[in-house]
């Protein structure tokens, strides 16, 4: 292997490792991002089911016309 070929060897799997850091990174927000998002349905679930127990008969009837 010549000299050019160790060079480009060596950026290569510095990119690969620089690469590897950024999907890591996003990775790692992503399921942030999904934990935040969760618990928002979660308190909306469960405000939800606060407001059933409270007025039992909303939203079990529905009237549609067209």
């Amino acid at each position: 292997m010549n000299i050019s070929g160790i060079g480009s060897a060596s950026m290569t799997a510095s990119s690969t490792q620089s690469m590897s850091k950024i999907d890591i990174a996003m990775l790692d927000k992503a399921l942030e991002l999904n934990e935040i998002t969760g618990d928002g349905l979660i308190n909306m679930i469960s405000s939800a089911a606060m407001e059933r127990s409270v007025n039992p008969m909303v939203g079990s009837n529905f009237d549609a016309s067209i």
